[in-house]
């Protein structure tokens, strides 16, 4: 099974994948460890890495092509059209993201932009893009990961 994970920073991915990996046995693999792992992308003036989604998408597929029970998690991924199973969306109420973002320290201009990227769908926009609607899974994170990992679970029939 091939999957990706994405939604807005503070959703939730990187748990959820996590935990998912563990419960079916798949490689979790992070969007930004991948790009410099194969040497895509650049760090700005700001040292975040910036990732050319073309270039991501063509290495991506090229691996995701020889290998399968891999998940690829990252807020870059909804940009991209990956060769996968099932894309799973997370979705956060804005509230709550400008909390979880805040406690990560993150600078407010940061918050905001991802708070605004939240409220007007910006990764549902760029899923529904690339993906059939058949292979979205949509889920509202939950309070626990449990809660959250139980209906990802429940979408992918397991």
């Amino acid at each position: 099974m091939r999957l990706i994970i994405t939604g807005s920073p503070g959703t939730g991915k990187t748990t959820l994948a996590k935990s998912l990996g563990e419960k079916l046995n798949l490689t979790v693999l992070n969007e930004k460890d991948f790009a410099l792992k194969n040497g895509i992308g650049s760090f700005n003036e700001e040292n975040e890495l910036e990732i050319p989604i073309k270039e991501f998408e063509e290495k991506a597929n090229a691996f995701l092509k020889k290998t399968d029970d891999v998940i690829f998690e990252g807020h870059v991924v909804c940009e991209a059209k990956l060769h996968v199973d099932k894309a799973i969306l997370i979705r956060v109420d804005p509230e709550d993201l400008e909390m979880r973002l805040e406690n990560r320290n993150y600078s407010m201009e940061k918050v905001m932009d991802n708070v605004f990227c939240e409220g007007i769908d910006y990764c549902k926009k760029q899923v529904i893009k690339n993906y059939p609607i058949d292979k979205i899974i949509e889920v509202t994170s939950k309070a626990s990961i449990s809660g959250t990992l139980k209906a990802v679970l429940a979408s992918l029939g397991k």
